[in-house]
């Protein structure tokens, strides 16, 4: 069984699976769709998504895809450690501009809902970080967006200074918020 909490944004939730342990090591259903039902969560994953970062400050984002290609995210640290953050991109929401930032890791073994209508990205923290992620959605480049991870109107503290984060020239291209179309309402 797992443990499914609301995040200050309720719509974001921290997901933490049962992990069993002993001298050889450790057992973890870390997805089961019955067990996300049974909290409530009935979403079905079309695909699977591994990206590992060597360098400490490697961050990936903020990213979304629209409709009709929207994705609700689950997203988990195999081995490492990262910052994990949610942007509320829903124009009508109480929420919207607002962030969640979690840290995900192999250690604590939590993971991260991340539901459509959420710009996602992540900074890691540990070298050699591996993330994993479901997506309800497969990949479409035409539909791929991004908002700009350092857009002050945010106010995400990544933990590292700007000077030591490894991005994409993609990733540093991306729109603020206020310049960003609004995509979901």
């Amino acid at each position: 069984m797992l443990s499914a909490e609301d995040t200050a944004i309720p719509a974001v939730k921290i997901i933490t699976p049962k992990k069993h342990g002993d001298h050889r090591g450790f057992f973890s259903e870390v997805y089961k769709q019955s067990d996300l039902a049974s909290a409530g969560i009935e979403l079905v994953f079309v695909q699977d998504n591994h990206s590992l970062s060597a360098q400490v400050g490697t961050l990936r984002g903020l990213h979304f895809q629209s409709a009709p290609f929207a994705q609700d995210k689950l997203v988990r640290v195999a081995r490492g450690r990262a910052l994990d953050v949610a942007v509320d991109l829903r124009a009508s929401s109480p929420t919207f501009g607002k962030h969640v930032a979690i840290e995900l890791s192999a250690q604590n073994w939590r993971q991260l809902l991340v539901p459509i209508g959420f710009a996602h990205g992540f900074v890691t923290l540990e070298p050699n970080t591996e993330v994993l992620y479901k997506v309800t959605a497969p990949y479409s480049p035409a539909n791929d967006h991004g908002l700009a991870f350092n857009d002050p109107a945010l106010g995400i503290d990544w933990r590292l200074p700007h000077g030591e984060l490894v991005l994409s020239d993609k990733d540093q291209k991306h729109p603020r918020l206020a310049d960003l179309p609004r995509y979901f309402d």
